[in-house]
């Protein structure tokens, strides 16, 4: 986290513009509160990735709400695609002014550089994997750029830099800290997936029991995460030796089928 809050800070004043890549399913939760300050003065887009995974309606109120905000904002679902041509001419759209400055002083090829941020698994990597597909001309290490750091060149004279995810030092709020453990952004060796999973299926309950019902063939009559998972386990048969019910094998199940989407589009704000 340091390193690359350093790293930040020395290339920030190199770059142009700020790409934060943040989870449609939690787009409050999975936004960096440092990156204000370490990339302040910068122009900045807000992607959103994930949309496929994330409730529609509820995609198109976040959007909107930071639309109204002054924000400008691009829904996207990078392991299925991401237009190279829109990032850029989006890109190329904000900077219109620093354009026509450079050409003022015959600075004409000068390419705009943007760099890429975000928290771990938000599909950041896979966002600048997805524009090397689809409209890069080349990848490779800059001379003088630190090792481990990697620019993209896109067609439109952009040059995009990655960053390694990056998470912040204290989560002053729990539930937006739950809501990072349950996309992955927190890693499930350092949590107790069993409580985890549980307050996952209260949400699901609460607001989308449905899913719940359709995937597990269970009835959602209550909200206890507790009794859910035992519920759940039960139904796939998994169960340990004295007849008692596997509960932490079903959590790992649940949190797997979750976060690959087979219990249907869901948001968690």
């Amino acid at each position: 986290m340091t390193k690359t809050a350093r790293m930040i800070t020395a290339d920030i004043k190199n770059v142009d513009c700020v790409i934060e890549i943040v989870d449609a399913r939690c787009p409050i939760s999975s936004s960096n509160p440092m990156l204000p300050t370490l990339t302040k003065g910068k122009a900045s887009i807000l992607v959103m990735n994930k949309c496929d995974l994330a409730d529609a309606e509820a995609t198109k109120r976040h959007k909107a709400r930071y639309e109204q905000e002054g924000r400008r904002v691009m829904c996207v679902s990078a392991v299925k695609a991401v237009d190279a041509k829109v990032l850029v001419d989006t890109v190329r759209i904000m900077l219109a002014s620093k354009i026509e400055r450079d050409r003022a002083r015959m600075m004409i090829n000068r390419p705009l550089r943007v760099m890429v941020c975000g928290i771990p698994n938000v599909g950041k990597s896979t966002f600048i994997n997805s524009l090397i597909r689809r409209g890069a001309t080349q990848t490779a290490d800059r001379p003088g750029v630190t090792r481990g750091k990697q620019w993209i060149s896109l067609k439109g004279g952009i040059d995009v830099l990655d960053t390694p995810g990056i998470l912040w030092p204290k989560f002053e709020d729990e539930r937006a800290a739950q809501r990072l453990a349950f996309i992955g952004a927190i890693k499930d060796d350092v949590l107790d997936i069993e409580e985890l999973c549980a307050l996952l299926l209260e949400h699901l309950a609460q607001n989308y029991a449905r899913n719940l019902e359709e995937r597990y063939s269970i009835k959602v009559a209550e909200t206890d995460g507790g009794k859910l998972l035992e519920a759940i386990a039960k139904r796939r048969g998994f169960i340990v030796k004295g007849g008692e019910t596997d509960t932490q094998r079903a959590a790992a199940v649940v949190l797997d089928e979750f976060r690959a989407a087979k219990l249907g589009r869901i948001t968690f704000e």
